[in-house]
């Protein structure tokens, strides 16, 4: 279950992106309070966290913006426990959808040459031993870069690392198989993290998480080869990718929960009645008012 905007609060916008800091992030804040800085000064502490706080913003705003560079939409970022999400919404192709989420991971590339300039720059001019906090923060913070690119490379479903995987196999096998395969191999890497888990306590909230989102991302592959399959209702298309809807109960009702065809019900839900005016495109994923369907 990813972060919403409830419990969450404004930080700023810049570029037309809302930035929004999850209470889950507080937590994490006071945690680490309590266990003290781990053997560096509390000076030093604070201004990596904060540090560490910019390179995750500085990383969603790389996904944000490389999504509207090739047409898509990205207007909200959630910075919680787990570090930030950038709500993307890229064009549904593979190459527009990986370049969204590779920009992501290339700001911590970015970020290596500049770090290791100024840390070469503080070994140079011996820091060490005369501004110590600082040369403590820059080596700390090169180091911290550098986990946080690997861990996000990680090819677990949904870490930049599994959905690059998934965007680079959909060349090859389409949507749904290469989401199924990147949930799989998602499901095998937290497996083995579990085996590490019982000695930290994070890493098993987010063994636990990342199960949780590669099990949702085996079930929407299965949706989305079922859909696939199906057949095409003629005489109706999708504003946006003019595709023919498929024939099936696959659109879930909002109040009940249950899917049904909306299509072969008028958009209204024959197990509670709810009755809806947009559609969402199963193909391309945009929504229009229903009776645009019928007009395409």
């Amino acid at each position: 279950m990813l972060p919403s905007l409830k419990g969450s609060v404004h930080l700023f916008r810049f570029l037309g992106i809302d930035v929004y800091l999850h209470w889950l992030w507080f937590v994490v804040a006071v945690v680490r309070i309590a266990y003290g800085p781990g053997g560096i000064s509390t000076s030093v502490w604070c201004a990596l966290y904060l540090a560490v706080f910019a390179i995750v913003v500085m990383h969603e705003f790389g996904h944000a913006l490389a999504c509207r560079s090739v047409g898509g939409r990205a207007d909200v970022i959630v910075l919680w426990l787990l570090g930030g999400v950038a709500y993307v919404d890229p064009p549904h192709r593979p190459g527009a959808t990986l370049w969204s989420l590779a920009a992501g991971p290339l700001v911590n590339v970015l970020l290596v040459p500049i770090l290791s300039l100024l840390w070469l720059v503080a070994r140079r001019f011996e820091l060490d031993t005369t501004m110590p906090g600082f040369y403590e923060f820059v080596s700390f913070l090169w180091y911290i870069n550098l986990g946080l690119l690997g861990f996000n490379l990680l090819p677990i479903y949904p870490l930049d690392g599994g959905q690059i995987l998934r965007a680079l196999l959909w060349f090859l096998v389409g949507p749904a198989r290469s989401l199924m395969i990147a949930s799989t191999i998602g499901l095998i890497t937290v497996a083995l993290l579990l085996l590490f888990a019982i000695r930290s306590p994070w890493l098993g909230v987010f063994a636990l998480f990342a199960l949780m989102q590669c099990w949702s991302g085996l079930r929407q592959a299965r949706l989305m080869a079922r859909v696939e399959a199906a057949p095409r209702r003629v005489g109706l298309a999708c504003p946006s990718c003019h595709q023919p809807p498929p024939a099936g109960d696959f659109w879930m009702c909002g109040r009940c929960r249950r899917r049904f065809d909306t299509f072969a019900t008028q958009a209204t839900c024959p197990h509670c009645g709810a009755s809806y005016d947009v559609t969402r495109c199963l193909e391309c994923g945009q929504v229009h008012p229903f009776q645009q369907f019928m007009q395409s």
